[in-house]
């Protein structure tokens, strides 16, 4: 892996991550933009036509939003920058090959490659992209070349099919971005409870880490609370307690949460009350 030359074209978080892992991986790596950019050390923004270092490039990642990649692949089309050689990828979640359509006459391999992790810091990514998983699609060449990326920076490759890609993606969304959403419906609640506001902000983080531990074990298995005790009178206190939609978000959770419940054994009776006292309204 580490005697592929890549290029990152696109060099905001997720394209200097990308670039700091792979180099200290070992990778030899380009980044290029057209734009300055301020960058994390030691990265520095390749010099010179972004042409010519894209056709010296095993792999081309294209870090870029996904609005951005189809008349990004355009653009490099009709500058004849992608060498029959080369590899494609684009970062996108959502997105498959069809996104670089424009490019299929180049011969280049075309596919996805999707970090399955978040950076805030490009600085983190080599710690952050070690252990977790990352999404590859595409034809051969670029299922080959996803795969070395991931093995290179230690992450595990999962082959998608393009057309499971949305369904994938939105799990990620559940799992990540709606996990902070929650947190925050939580720390309003403890606000609109009376909790001081710097004390709401960290109030539920160590239950938060505890739960994520958990996973460790599988959801059904990691679940606990009310609904997992069957404990019907709580959930109808807090569904009392709520309104409007932070009662109908809990309502729906709870269903979900139910759904576990029953998976880890929960008493067919107690979670038949329990389904009957979240769905009361529906």
């Amino acid at each position: 892996m580490t005697d592929l030359s890549i290029a990152i074209v696109g060099a905001g978080r997720m394209g200097q991550g990308l670039a700091l892992a792979l180099g200290c991986a070992g990778a030899r790596v380009a980044l290029v933009s057209r734009r300055p950019h301020p960058v994390t050390p030691p990265l520095r923004l390749h010099e010179g036509p972004r042409a010519a270092a894209l056709r010296g490039a095993d792999v081309i990642c294209l870090a870029v939003p996904d609005d951005a990649i189809a008349p990004l692949a355009a653009e490099l089309a009709r500058e004849g920058a992608i060498a029959p050689a080369s590899v494609v990828l684009h970062l996108s979640g959502l997105l498959d090959r069809e996104a670089l359509a424009a490019l299929a006459s180049s011969g280049a391999g075309l596919g996805s490659f999707h970090p399955l992790q978040t950076i805030a810091d490009p600085a983190a990514a080599p710690e952050r992209f070690a252990g977790a998983y990352a999404g590859v699609e595409g034809d051969e060449r670029a299922l080959a070349a996803g795969t070395a990326l991931a093995q290179c920076m230690e992450m595990h490759p999962v082959a998608l099919a393009a057309g499971a890609k949305a369904a994938y993606h939105a799990g990620a969304v559940m799992a990540a971005n709606y996990t902070v959403a929650l947190a925050g419906v939580a720390e309003r609640l403890a606000r609109e409870a009376g909790v001081p506001d710097e004390v709401a902000r960290r109030l539920y983080l160590p239950l938060l880490r505890g739960a994520a531990a958990n996973l460790e074990l599988g959801p059904a298995a990691a679940l606990t609370g009310p609904i997992r005790r069957g404990d019907r009178r709580t959930v109808e206190a807090h569904l009392a307690a709520l309104s409007g939609d932070d009662r109908e978000l809990y309502r729906r959770l709870g269903l979900e949460a139910l759904r576990l419940a029953r998976a880890g054994g929960l008493d067919r009776t107690v979670a038949d009350g329990l389904e009957a006292a979240l769905r009361r309204g529906d």
